[in-house]
């Protein structure tokens, strides 16, 4: 268990960090192709364009900030291997405490009282969560679930990568949704993966969930890049938090066979809905301050942006 808190709370970190990277590397993308008065930065309907997003994803800062995201991919995929759901995924949620304070020492925010209060939150329910979490379930399920969730993963990133394009700039409390749904398809692929306890190459290679976490995984930050792109707003942040922890942590309990210490269930259930109300908070009440300059992130905006994973 304790192993599994100290792998958690590192992928958080990395997560949250490069999210700070990535966000720079992309406002700085975008400010450049508003510089050059480019057409072709955008969609007819306003979103970004594949272009663009490419563009973004060459800055420096986009680059360590991805090498950042994969580290954490890895720890989080132990993690979750190590600890029911609802508390790896709430944990590594918690990347929007970190990012939220990294953004004091690294783009000159100040939090509010709302926020520091937020955060305090989050952290009292973590310790709630960690002092209810029993044993994870097994993770062994049919063939057929993995094919399912390949299934859902090719339409929830297929399609709602389409329908991300054509509501354009509309579309970043959606596209947080989606990106955080892709995230937590990945954590329960990597949660009923075959062939990793004992390793076994034909089996881990022959398994639909490796490809639903490669789909789910890639699409999720395609997607997150998106929402960096059109400007991330309050709602855009809260729906990311809500698809990366309470979808897995549901299947974890109902699908998975996760459970709480026996007598703990409720604290469980109340540590969990506190974690993701705090961690929805935090991107709440980062509200863009007024008198921001045409073309460039207001203070608050920035937070909520760098917040978004």
């Amino acid at each position: 268990m304790i192993i599994g808190l100290l792998t958690a709370v590192a992928a958080s970190a990395c997560y949250g960090t490069g999210s700070v990277l990535q966000a720079v590397g992309s406002r700085k993308s975008a400010r450049r192709e508003a510089a050059a008065a480019s057409t072709t930065g955008v969609t007819q309907h306003g979103g970004p364009s594949l272009s663009s997003t490419a563009k973004a994803a060459v800055t420096w800062e986009f680059m360590v900030g991805t090498g950042l995201d994969f580290i954490g991919f890895a720890l989080g995929a132990l993690a979750a291997r190590l600890l029911p759901l609802f508390l790896s995924q709430t944990v590594i949620s918690a990347n929007l405490v970190i990012t939220a304070v990294l953004s004091i020492k690294l783009l000159g925010i100040r939090l509010s009282r709302a926020e520091w209060s937020s955060i305090a939150v989050v952290c009292g329910a973590l310790v709630l969560l960690a002092t209810a979490a029993g044993p994870e379930g097994s993770g062994h399920t049919p063939i057929a679930a993995h094919w399912w969730l390949l299934g859902a993963s090719v339409v929830l990133i297929g399609g709602g990568t389409l329908i991300v394009r054509l509501l354009g700039g509309r579309a970043a409390i959606l596209a947080g949704l989606l990106s955080g749904l892709g995230f937590g398809a990945l954590g329960v692929g990597v949660r009923v993966l075959n062939g990793v306890d004992p390793f076994h190459l034909p089996t881990l290679l022959g398994d639909p969930a490796l490809y639903a976490i490669l789909v789910a995984g890639l699409g999720g930050m395609y997607l997150h890049t998106v929402a960096l792109q059109i400007g991330s707003v309050n709602g855009a942040t809260a729906a990311l938090v809500v698809g990366e922890t309470v979808v897995p942590g549901i299947l974890g309990v109902l699908w998975l066979g996760d459970s709480s210490r026996p007598g703990f269930a409720w604290v469980a259930a109340l540590g969990f809905v506190v974690a993701v109300a705090g961690a929805v908070a935090v991107a709440w009440f980062g509200e863009p301050e007024a008198g921001a300059q045409d073309g460039a992130p207001a203070a608050g905006a920035a937070k909520t942006e760098v917040a978004a994973r």
